[in-house]
C-alpha cells in the first residue's frame, strides 16, 4: 500500500493523540509514505505551537524534532512545484478547502497518478478534506478501519 499523510495525520506520528496507533500501525503495513514538502514546516509550525501551550517539556520536544527530522528523509515527498499549485486551485475551486488542504489533496492525486502508484491511501484529520479526497476517488485511513 501507498500512503499518503497530510499534515493532521503526520503529525500523530510524534505526538500521542486520537488516531496515532492508527497512523503508526498504516505507516508500518505501507510499502511507500509520502507527502507534500509543505508539510516539513506545518508539522514544526504545530509540534512549536504545542510547546509554547505546554503540551510537553523542552527535552520532550526537542526529542520529537530528531525524530521528526530523522524520519523525514524516509518520506516520498512531492514537491511544490507551480503546475502543483496550480492543480490545488482547481481542488480549491471544486471543494471547500483551506489552501494547503488543496495542496495536499493535489499532492496525493500526482502520486496517484504515476501508475506504479495506483491505490493511494489518504489519510488525514481533517473532515472536509476527507470530504474532497473521497469525492476524488481516494480510500480514506479513516474509513478503513
Amino acid at each position: 500500500m501507498k500512503l499518503y499523510l497530510d499534515t493532521s495525520a503526520l503529525v500523530k506520528l510524534y505526538v500521542e493523540e486520537q488516531g496515532s496507533a492508527l497512523v503508526h500501525s498504516a505507516v508500518g503495513d505501507a510499502e511507500l509514505v509520502a507527502t507534500s514538502e509543505i508539510a516539513y514546516l506545518e508539522a514544526r509550525s504545530a509540534l512549536a505551537r504545542r510547546r509554547r501551550e505546554k503540551a510537553f517539556s523542552l527535552g520532550s520536544f526537542r526529542r520529537l524534532l530528531e525524530d521528526f527530522e530523522a524520519d523525514w528523509d524516509r518520506y516520498l515527498k512531492v514537491a511544490a512545484t507551480m503546475a502543483l499549485i496550480r492543480s490545488a486551485a482547481e481542488f480549491a475551486n471544486r471543494h471547500p478547502l483551506r489552501a494547503y488542504d488543496a495542496l495536499h489533496l493535489a499532492s496525493a492525486a500526482l502520486l496517484r497518478k504515476d501508475e506504479e502508484s495506483q491505490g493511494v491511501m489518504f489519510a488525514s484529520w481533517d473532515d472536509a478534506l476527507d470530504r474532497a479526497a473521497k469525492r476524488e476517488g481516494f480510500a480514506l485511513l479513516r474509513a478503513s478501519r
